[in-house]
């Protein structure tokens, strides 16, 4: 039944003398999405539009949900393909496609003809007048309505005919790759994967860094981390996933920094690594799911704090959205799930029972000079022992 989708785009439409590097970009993340599933497809962009044509046979529901991880896609549309053979021919192809989709059903209909081809011999309005009528004859069970019809009958005349009448919503945003590179501070929970898809949502290629710590977090933690970064690559393609043992630096911090602002000094360590292994990849920003308020390394206060050692910006995608806000979305890209297996990234042993909540960045610098000749080589060491793995 059918033989293409049609891919439509929102936001790519509105760009200026760059629209074509838009453009290409969904068509190669098109190519990559089909490119995983069962069926050739050839895609190609033409006028507006985004076309993959099936070459072979193909899973009609695999297709669409793989089209459905796609940023850069407003709507989906399954389409049936007709040689142009003259009007005639035309109205027997579309009569063919409404009797195998809607024959027997009572519903409204419109005809929205588009000619990308203008030398055809009839105009927009004539072709939709006369596929009207030939339907109404053909089909006692449907009704005209140009207003609030049930059923767009969509016919778009180029070098072939395209009919099509359904929408299935995609993803929207902007395709991956046209917004530079980000690096993501990945934890095991709900909200650093969110943060992940809604950045990289805006056409931001991603990698991540994870911090580990041995022997206080299982193995059973990482494989969670690895399993929420290849859940997220489905939307945002491959992942540079960076494993970092922060054991001994955390270790340090708890043994010579006060117990208060452990929080504050292990995250601005954490923020120091990510740094340094973004400017190597390339990265232009760090990326967290921190939430204002959520927790007391994420007041304003602490965020200054932990902001101030980084000169490349931080982006929060999070920062003013509710949990159940975050929880949502998790739960729509598939990550919530793993989020909530009962495995820690971070032992309570590091974490204060009282946290300073308003913490003074003067006050924070000062305690970390205690680490002064220790975490030197700490710090080099993680760098060095690191573990990188390719998530796709």
């Amino acid at each position: 039944m059918f033989h293409a989708f049609l891919i439509k785009y929102s936001e790519i439409g509105i760009k200026g003398k760059n629209r074509y590097l838009f453009e290409d970009a969904l068509v190669r993340q098109v190519r990559r999405a089909l490119n995983k599933i069962d069926g050739n497809f050839t895609v190609s962009k033409e006028t507006g539009r985004v076309f993959a044509m099936a070459e072979s046979d193909f899973d009609y529901d695999e297709a669409v949900e793989a089209l459905q991880h796609v940023f850069g896609v407003s709507a989906i549309c399954p389409v049936s393909v007709f040689e142009d053979r003259g009007f005639e021919q035309l109205a027997e192809d579309v009569c063919g496609y409404v009797e195998e989709l809607y024959g027997g059903r009572e519903i409204t209909f419109k005809v929205a003809t588009r000619r990308a081809r203008k030398e055809y011999p009839m105009t927009s309005m004539e072709i939709n007048a006369g596929l009207g009528g030939m339907i109404l004859d053909r089909f006692s069970t449907l009704k005209v309505d140009v207003h609030k019809p049930d059923v767009f009958i969509n016919v778009e005349i180029r070098n072939n005919i395209y009919v099509y009448s359904e929408e299935i919503k995609g993803p929207g945003g902007l395709p991956v790759g046209t917004g530079g590179r980000a690096t993501l501070l990945l934890s095991g929970g709900i909200d650093s994967p969110v943060a992940g898809y809604m950045i990289s949502k805006r056409g931001i290629q991603i990698d991540a860094v994870y911090f580990h710590a041995p022997p206080y977090t299982s193995e059973r933690a990482k494989q969670k981390v690895v399993d929420l970064a290849r859940e997220i690559s489905a939307y945002t393609g491959p992942i540079k996933l960076h494993v970092v043992n922060f054991t001994d630096i955390q270790l340090a911090i708890y043994d010579k920094c006060p117990h208060d602002e452990l929080t504050i000094i292990m995250r601005r360590y954490m923020m120091r690594i990510a740094e340094q292994l973004a400017k190597e990849d390339g990265s232009m920003a760090l990326i967290t799911g921190e939430s204002i308020g959520q927790v007391a390394s994420q007041t304003l206060q602490s965020l200054n704090c932990t902001n101030a050692v980084c000169e490349m910006p931080v982006f929060r995608p999070l920062i003013a959205f509710d949990k159940q806000d975050i929880v949502d979305i998790s739960q729509k890209i598939g990550t919530y799930d793993t989020s909530i297996l009962p495995f820690e990234d971070c032992c309570t042993i590091f974490v204060a029972k009282h946290p300073v909540t308003k913490p003074e960045l003067k006050r924070i610098e000062k305690s970390e000079t205690h680490l002064t000749g220790v975490i030197e080589e700490l710090y080099e060491k993680a760098l060095e022992t690191q573990e990188v793995i390719s998530i796709e």
